[in-house]
């Protein structure tokens, strides 16, 4: 069983803990705060796991196998060389880095230190993804699509009310291109590989990161729109359309459904599965095989770069600046 440690403590942290204890497959054995109280509270609602408020003993520990980085995006570099470094293996929440430039190095610890460093991107390990990705042939040649993901963010009266919280600070390396048009680009991504090229723009927040914005990338034959906002809600499904149909997808981040239209009929066919109630639980098994097996998945590694790489030229075109974009 692995040794589990964890970076964060928010509700993703919790959501992922779930999902790796549902699969048998971790133990918790480590907290890791920069706020000692905070970790405290935090593992409370746990086994007794070993509390840590210094990064250094926390990476040295021997209590850890591999530690899930869920800390604010411009820590997730130097938290996750450190660890590799330390000989550990890491789970990174999405996106794996502020920048290109970081997520290449961050691969190259990996290699250099024989550990896996795996993004957190979930959705293409959920069983409905893998749906829609093996039903593309059926629906013929690809012509165009939209991938959306649309949702207020519950901090967004924060900042209307002159506070600053993290989600919208570029000093965190966020902003909703980032953090929920990730996944439209990922998918996308995953589905059709790298674009020929991209356009993109995006409305600024006066702190100066995006509040939603699109992006159209141009493959060779087709094109796909992404929409994605943290400032309004979309109700509108994902749709991929070809010659012989279309493929519609509920709620991208997690596939909750996927439905088929045939040309000429009306009558959408469910291509759906149950999936657990935990979307995370997926990535949870898939990675605890890698890391038992010390085999990583080359085309996911690929794909985390690729999407790095995109999200760079998206903030360069949209002028959204970090200051970890210096480092």
């Amino acid at each position: 069983m692995l040794k589990l440690a964890i970076i964060g403590t928010n509700w993703i942290t919790d959501q992922f803990i779930e999902a790796a204890l549902q699969s048998k497959r971790y133990q918790l054995t480590a907290v890791y705060s920069r706020c000692r109280e905070n970790a405290a509270q935090f593992a409370g609602k746990y086994a007794s796991p070993a509390l840590f408020d210094d990064f250094d003993a926390f990476a040295s520990s021997s209590l850890i196998d591999v530690v899930y980085v869920a800390s604010p995006n411009s820590f997730h570099a130097p938290q996750a060389i450190q660890l590799m470094e330390a000989g550990k293996h890491v789970i990174v929440e999405k996106p794996m880095a502020a920048n290109f430039l970081q997520a290449q190095k961050m691969v190259e610890t990996a290699q250099k230190h024989n550990v896996l460093m795996i993004e957190a991107y979930m959705s293409a390990h959920l069983p409905n993804f893998k749906i829609l990705k093996e039903s593309m042939p059926s629906i013929g040649p690809i012509r165009q699509g939209f991938i959306t993901y649309c949702q207020y963010s519950s901090r967004y009266p924060k900042y209307l009310a002159g506070e600053r919280p993290n989600t919208f600070e570029p000093t965190f390396a966020n902003g909703s291109m980032v953090d929920i048009g990730f996944y439209c680009l990922s998918a996308a991504v995953e589905l059709f590989g790298e674009p020929e090229s991209l356009k993109a723009e995006a409305q600024l927040l006066e702190s100066g990161v995006d509040g939603n914005g699109s992006v159209v990338l141009q493959y060779r034959n087709f094109n796909i729109v992404l929409q994605h906002s943290k400032t309004s809600n979309s109700y509108l499904q994902s749709e991929i359309q070809g010659e012989d149909g279309a493929l519609l997808i509920d709620m991208i981040s997690i596939a909750k459904k996927v439905t088929k239209f045939n040309r000429g009929s009306e009558v959408g066919i469910d291509l759906s599965v149950q999936q657990e109630s935990n979307p995370m639980y997926y990535e949870a098994l898939e990675f605890a095989d890698q890391i038992e097996k010390g085999q990583s998945d080359d085309n996911a590694t690929q794909r985390s770069l690729i999407v790095a790489r995109l999200l760079e030229e998206i903030r360069r075109q949209t002028g959204v600046v970090y200051p970890s974009d210096a480092n």
